[in-house]
């Protein structure tokens, strides 16, 4: 019988939401950070005109999909690398820079998805604490082994929601050797651009890359287009890794577009702040902890573990997917994605009506 090689068939799956709904019941999914709302009207418009010509491969170099990012963050586009969303990207840079000899370090409550490339590669995964449910650069720097040769840090965090401010980010640089490779990656940073998470200049120094994508903030979850800023030398590795046609030609047109349309993706943010605002307020009302966010979730401290098990069943029972964070270390904490105001309601009504009957 054919066998994977031994550290994949070493591997557990990734993962995924679980997105069976009991028999009967609709689903109400506030599990996985997709959009409230749909992806810019142009950006619809945009991918349609592209299906007359299908028989055609897309651009593999991302032309007016880069020029459209460089446009609008002022950075030059001969630095962006674009992918099949920023999974993509990470996979990548980790299967150019990690291995058996090189090994990479996050923060503990990391996006786990980190750890899994790692286990892809055959690279060690090492954590450094965190302070409550936030990055602490004191605690990467000394995690830093001679051996690592990526530090992953998400800022805004998932699933913490939690950020570091840009001199955190400086300073973390500068106490990092150089050449150990700085990945910042930016997945929710449209929604913290007013805090200037956005740390772009970065890169100049040669050993660090940021990344952001089109599925959040831009509501392209289904597009999968991620991007990202490289010093030029470590683009050239990527590209050697990389699939040279890795978004297709509707998505890049998409995504070209959505990013020339700013004004949608702001409104989007407000509109989601104001929502994750008044969701954590009612919930603090309720008596859960409830750490300020930077994204497009809330992540709430259930007391321990087994009260969140049986909220999250209570919850399910009726529909409602939240997101269980055993799996980042959080096995006391569930994760809301903030959806529309009538899906975040029902959520915490439920909630309020599990802690009325008990918490059983």
């Amino acid at each position: 019988m054919t066998r994977a090689l031994p550290h994949i068939a070493a591997m557990s799956p990734y993962a995924l939401a679980d997105m069976q709904a009991p028999d009967g019941v609709d689903l109400i999914s506030l599990s996985q950070n997709e959009s409230l709302r749909a992806p810019s009207p142009l950006a619809v418009e945009a991918a349609q005109a592209t299906l007359a010509q299908g028989m055609l491969y897309p651009d593999p170099d991302w032309t007016n999909l880069r020029a459209a990012i460089a446009s609008v963050h002022g950075v030059d586009s001969a630095n962006i690398l674009c992918g099949n969303g920023s999974l993509d990207l990470i996979g990548c840079l980790v299967r150019a820079f990690a291995g058996p000899a090189q090994a990479v370090l996050a923060p503990a409550h990391a996006y786990p998805f980190f750890r899994t490339v790692a286990q892809m590669a055959q690279a060690r995964f090492d954590t450094a604490p965190e302070d409550g449910t936030t990055v602490s650069v004191d605690a990467l720097l000394a995690a830093a082994q001679p051996d690592t040769g990526i530090v992953f840090v998400a800022n805004p965090g998932n699933p913490t929601g939690t950020h570091i401010p840009r001199a955190d980010l400086d300073r973390l640089r500068a106490g990092l050797r150089d050449d150990i490779l700085l990945v910042i990656d930016e997945a929710y940073g449209e929604f913290a651009d007013h805090q200037a998470v956005a740390c772009f200049d970065m890169i100049t120094a040669g050993n660090t890359v940021v990344l952001r994508t089109f599925s959040k903030a831009y509501g392209m979850a289904g597009f999968r287009v991620g991007w990202g800023l490289f010093p030029p030398h470590i683009a050239a590795e990527m590209r050697k890794v990389m699939n040279p046609n890795n978004i297709s030609a509707a998505a890049q047109a998409g995504a070209a577009a959505a990013m020339r349309d700013q004004t949608y993706m702001r409104q989007t943010c407000v509109m989601t702040a104001q929502i994750r605002e008044e969701a954590a307020t009612a919930l603090c009302a309720l008596g859960f902890m409830v750490d300020p966010s930077f994204t497009n979730f809330v992540l709430m401290d259930m007391g321990d573990a087994e009260r969140a098990a049986r909220a999250d069943a209570f919850l399910r029972k009726r529909g409602m997917f939240l997101r269980a964070q055993g799996g980042a270390g959080l096995p006391h904490m569930l994760r809301m994605t903030v959806g529309s105001l009538a899906d975040t309601q029902r959520a915490i009504a439920l909630l309020d009506q599990w802690q009325q009957e008990g918490s059983t």
